[in-house]
């Protein structure tokens, strides 16, 4: 059986969920974000996200967090070494991928 922390996987989805706030927030590259893909701060407005969304966004990253626990539990990785391997080969496989495939085919700009 594997072993999973799950206090470790909720802390990593509310990680995930401040740091993604703080991202897309003015504090960082809000206003980029905004600017790269054309939006003005009325669009914003209407972008505002419900309570729900939010709840939806935060159930996203329980599993995304219990997905790659599972992985970090099965492949054994034990040090920081392994888990900066993982956390790259996930990063490179997966994220930049489905960003990149949104440059290529969505037009999107490269620095967004």
């Amino acid at each position: 059986m594997l072993k999973i922390n799950y206090l470790a996987v909720i802390a990593a989805a509310i990680a995930a969920f401040v740091v993604g706030a703080l991202w897309y927030s003015p504090l960082l590259f809000g206003r980029t974000y905004m600017e790269v893909r054309g939006l003005s701060p009325s669009a914003l407005a209407e972008m505002k996200t419900s309570c729900r969304g939010v709840g939806r966004e935060f159930v996203k990253n329980i599993v995304v967090a219990f997905v790659l626990a599972h992985f970090i539990a099965r492949l054994g990785v034990r040090d920081w070494k392994g888990a900066l391997q993982f956390g790259l080969w996930v990063w490179v496989g997966f994220q930049a991928m489905l960003l990149m495939g949104a440059v290529l085919h969505e037009r999107m700009p490269l620095t967004l």
